[in-house]
């Protein structure tokens, strides 16, 4: 409420009886004050602009004070306060208060009457500071949303995510043609597109996974062309097995090389396109992989979005739609008790406790187990594999890390549940995964058929429910698209911005993306990390480097780790590993496998910043070292339940 005062005659009419309403001065009462206010007039930066304000000494008291006050003490503090230097000292800082916005507001062409109309209409008890602080803020926030209006369009015309496809000048200049071979596990799809990479002149191989990197690296060593071994490099995040004039390259789909042209790429798992976190890197390699014929596998329901790549892509496709070459079939009743369990099973539970837990159940019935999970190395994971091919392990127990790859002679599968954590909370599997998971079942010339069953009764009618669904084909548009260091730098030059996050929200927010059919995508990790990262004198390309190590943040000595890695790195520091790093004797199986994991993580690092992480050869000699430990820890563990298994029986 404001209330020009009149609870008195007396008031009302002092000023103007004391002659001090020649200075515009007039008097106040509002929000628990009583104040003098000067009205005026200024000329400044070509504006003529009225003003009502309070002065710096303004503020004359409280009403209940002011009403105890004597005639001739308030007029003794009027006659202090309103004097025409007062006036004066108001009229100077108003005019260098309104050049100042008149030429912030020429720098960003916005009008500056829009708001210097405040100091005649804000009405406020607080002293003119005050009104040009709130003058200051908005015009400071219009500056702000102005210059992100400019840095939003820069984005946009800066990139173009329908030109996604000519980013790949190689793939995308020369002649292609596309082979699926679409069809569940176990239907010859692998073994097709292979027998044709080796067959080829020059050719790579992308998996999912390093392991199946690896196999099928060791699988192209093995074929010959004119009577002499093929001439095969090895290419993942982690390691590097190059081999001079080497003609062919099995790879991790990530680390595909878009300039070196060859005759055969081989993409596997070509579902993964739909992938959440990881979907861009097979977006990236079906539009970027410089292979005359690309051959594309994975499961049935990819059809429509491979066709909808080609098209786009124009490049011409051929579809083959697999069989399974060995029936698959449901038990007739769930196996309820671990008794019932026989050699050639592969149980199935969903995080590493449980694997553990299962495994030491199964031992101490006298079957021995090898145990294969996510968090395990591919190294780890392919011995276990092999103690079970060569029937020293009699069953495996595994998480869906058996689904992809690892090719054993596994007759049935037992799922002894169909609820997984997702992340964020426990759901049941998809009809895809469980198709994939069950699909190990039955190796072709080995078993007459897969077998599939649930440990208990309700797990064992989902799988049947689940197995019968008919599985949802991947969406025709909408593929990811990771950012690329180039592009950062791109809305970097165009913007002046240099924090990761800000750049990595341009892209998922600015980019120009004409119809969605590629559509750009970045991890939570990722966006998380960029935060920390931004409080580091990093560079864009330091920081999004670190932004993509292969390391769990979630498992905190290893979050640490990449912490200091980056501190260390902004500070222009070489981090090297030191022989107490290889001290593994006396930690448990958890630590020894997160050992396991940090050195592959600096092998990561080492590849791409060298100069500040040498020790390469050191960290894949202790990963391998940390490997064969969890191994013969696994092995133990094995044996000592088998030991208490027997104990009991003598």
């Amino acid at each position: 409420m404001n209330d020009l005062i009149h609870d008195d005659g007396d008031d009302s009419t002092l000023l103007r009886e004391l002659g001090l309403d020649r200075f515009g001065a007039e008097l106040v009462k509002m929000e628990g004050r009583v104040f003098v206010r000067f009205s005026g007039v200024v000329e400044a930066g070509g504006l003529r602009v009225p003003y009502h304000l309070v002065p710096s000494h303004g503020v004359l008291a409280k009403p209940s004070k002011w009403r105890k006050l004597d005639r001739e003490g308030k007029a003794n503090l009027l006659s202090e306060r309103v004097t025409q230097e007062s006036v004066d000292s108001l009229n100077a800082s108003v005019a260098a208060f309104v050049e100042d916005i008149v030429e912030s507001c020429e720098h960003v062409n916005l009008e500056a009457a829009i708001f210097l109309n405040q100091l005649a209409e804000l009405e406020t008890s607080e002293p003119a500071s005050y009104v040009f602080e709130r003058i200051e803020q908005r015009l400071d926030h219009a500056i702000e949303r102005d210059q992100e209006e400019r840095n939003a369009e820069r984005t946009k015309q800066s990139i173009n995510l329908a030109e996604y496809p000519e980013s790949f000048e190689v793939a995308s200049r020369m002649p292609r043609k596309f082979i699926a071979l679409l069809g569940p596990t176990n239907s010859g799809k692998t073994h097709r597109a292979m027998e044709a990479l080796a067959k080829a002149s020059s050719g790579v191989y992308l998996a999912p996974l390093r392991l199946l990197a690896l196999e099928n690296y060791e699988r192209l060593q093995e074929a010959h062309q004119h009577g002499e071994p093929l001439k095969v490099s090895l290419i993942t995040g982690e390691e590097r097995r190059v081999v001079e004039g080497a003609t062919h390259v099995a790879s991790t789909v990530e680390m595909l090389d878009t300039r070196t042209r060859v005759e055969v790429a081989v993409i596997d798992e070509i579902q993964m396109l739909a992938d959440r976190d990881r979907g861009a890197a097979w977006t990236a390699a079906v539009c970027g992989a410089p292979a005359s014929v690309v051959y594309l596998l994975g499961a049935p329901e990819a059809r429509r979005a491979v066709e909808a790549l080609a098209e786009r892509l124009e490049v011409p496709l051929e579809v083959h739609v697999l069989k399974r070459m060995g029936p698959l079939s449901m038990e007739p009743t769930a196996v309820r008790k671990l008794r019932n369990l026989r050699r050639g099973d592969a149980v199935i539970a969903f995080s590493r406790r449980d694997v553990l837990m299962w495994r030491d159940m199964v031992t101490e019935m006298g079957l021995s187990a090898a145990t294969i999970y996510g968090n395990l190395a591919p190294e780890v994971r392919r011995a276990q594999a092999e103690r079970f091919r060569d029937g020293s392990a009699d069953v495996v127990i595994a998480t869906d890390a058996l689904s992809m790859g690892l090719n054993m002679r596994i007759a049935r599968v037992v799922m002894t549940t169909t609820v997984k954590f997702n992340g964020v909370e426990e759901e049941e599997i998809s009809a895809s995964l469980a198709r994939q998971i069950a699909g190990r079942a039955g190796r072709y010339g080995v078993h007459e058929e897969g077998l599939v069953a649930g440990y208990d009764d309700e797990t064992h009618e989902v799988m049947r429910a689940l197995l019968k669904e008919k599985i949802a084909p991947l969406s025709a548009t909408g593929f990811s698209v990771a950012p690329s260091l180039e592009q950062l730098h791109r809305i970097s030059a165009v913007t002046g911005e240099t924090s990761l996050a800000k750049l990595l929200k341009r892209f998922m927010h600015n980019i120009d993306v004409p119809d969605g059919f590629f559509f750009p995508r970045i991890t939570e990790e990722q966006a998380e990390r960029a935060v920390w990262l931004d409080t580091l004198p990093l560079s864009v390309a330091e920081k999004f480097m670190m932004s993509l190590v292969p390391v769990s943040t979630k498992v905190p000595s290893l979050q640490q780790a990449w912490e200091q890695w980056a501190y260390a790195l902004s500070k222009k520091r070489v981090t090297k590993l030191h022989e107490e790093h290889d001290d593994l004797y006396g930690r448990n199986l958890q630590e020894v496998e997160d050992s396991c994991r940090l050195y592959s993580a600096y092998a990561w690092l080492s590849y791409r910043a060298p100069e500040y992480f040498p020790s390469i050869s050191q960290a894949q000699s202790l990963a391998r070292a940390a490997s064969e430990k969890v191994d013969s820890i696994l092995q133990a563990q094995n044996a000592a339940a088998r030991k208490k298994q027997n104990k009991k029986f003598r």
